[in-house]
C-alpha cells in the first residue's frame, strides 16, 4: 500500500489541478487577511470558504483521479497485491496531496500575518482540521461512487448531488423541517439531523471553538445549551470521525466482492 500510495501522491502533486488548488487558497486567503485586517474576522471569513469549497474540489478531483486512473488500476488489479492495498493507497494518495495544498495555500498567508504568536493559533488550528477531514471525508465519498459507476455522467452526476445535497439542499431541508414542527420541542431532532451532515458539523465544531454566539445559529446554539462547548465539541469529533471511519469500512467489504 505504501508504495502505491507514494507513486499517486508524487504523481498528483505535479499535476495542474493541484498547483492551481494551491495557487487559488493562496490568493482566497492573502486576499482574506488583507480585506479583514483581524485574524478573527479573518478566519471566519475562510471557515465559510472551506465549508463550501472543500468539499466540492474533493469531490470533483476525486471523481475525475478515479475514473483517469481506471486503466492503471486495472493493472494493478492484475498484479499480485492486495486489492485493500490497491485502493487505500491510491484513495490516501489522492486525500494527501489534496491536503497538502490546502494546508499549504492556507498556512503561508496566515504564518506571514503572525498566526503562530496570535491567541487566535489554537481557532485556526481547528480550522484547519476541519478543512482537512472534511477533505479525506468527500474524496472518500466520490471515490466510492466513481468505483460503483463504470459510467462517467452518472458517477460525476452523483458526485456533484452529495455535495449539493449536504451544502445546500440539507440546510433548507432542515430548516423546513423546524419551521413545521415548530409547535413542538425540536432539539433532539436538529441535533439528529446535524450530526448526519458533516459539513454541518464542521461548522458548528469551529463556532463551539471560537465560542461566537451570533453566528452560531440554531443548531450551533443547540448544541451549545445542551452539551456545553466540550462535549459538543468531541461529539462532533466523534460524528466527524465515523462519517471517515464507516464509509471506509463500507470500500473495504464492497471491494472484496466487486467484480472487475
Amino acid at each position: 500500500m505504501l508504495k502505491i500510495f507514494k507513486y499517486s501522491l508524487f504523481d498528483l502533486i505535479r499535476s495542474n489541478w493541484s498547483i492551481a488548488y494551491l495557487a487559488f487558497y493562496l490568493m482566497v486567503s492573502s486576499s482574506i487577511i488583507y480585506m479583514n485586517g483581524d485574524i478573527t474576522k479573518s478566519i471566519i471569513s475562510m471557515m465559510n470558504v472551506i465549508l463550501l469549497l472543500i468539499p466540492l474540489v474533493a469531490t470533483v478531483f476525486g471523481a475525475i483521479y478515479m475514473y483517469n486512473s481506471r486503466e492503471f488500476t486495472e493493472l494493478l488489479l492484475s498484479q499480485p497485491i492486495k486489492r485493500k492495498s490497491i485502493f487505500l493507497g491510491q484513495y490516501f494518495g489522492l486525500a494527501v496531496s489534496l491536503s497538502l495544498s490546502f494546508i499549504l495555500g492556507v498556512g503561508l498567508p496566515f504564518i506571514i500575518r503572525g498566526i503562530i504568536t496570535s491567541p487566535e493559533l489554537s481557532n485556526f488550528l481547528v480550522l484547519i482540521g476541519v478543512g482537512l477531514i472534511l477533505n479525506f471525508i468527500f474524496s472518500l465519498l466520490s471515490f466510492m461512487v466513481a468505483l460503483r459507476f463504470e459510467n462517467r455522467i452518472k458517477g460525476f452526476g452523483l458526485s456533484l448531488f452529495i455535495w449539493l445535497f449536504m451544502s445546500i439542499i440539507y440546510d433548507g431541508i432542515l430548516l423546513l423541517i423546524l419551521i413545521w414542527f415548530e409547535s413542538y420541542p425540536t432539539e433532539n431532532l436538529a441535533i439528529t439531523l446535524t450530526l448526519m451532515n458533516p459539513i454541518d458539523l464542521g461548522r458548528v465544531l469551529i463556532m463551539l471553538f471560537l465560542d461566537t454566539s451570533a453566528l452560531m445559529g440554531y443548531t450551533g446554539a443547540v448544541f451549545y445549551n445542551f452539551f456545553g462547548v466540550w462535549q459538543g465539541i468531541l461529539l462532533s469529533i466523534a460524528a466527524l470521525s465515523v462519517w471517515l471511519l464507516f464509509p471506509i469500512y463500507i470500500l473495504l467489504r464492497y471491494i472484496k466482492k466487486k467484480d472487475f
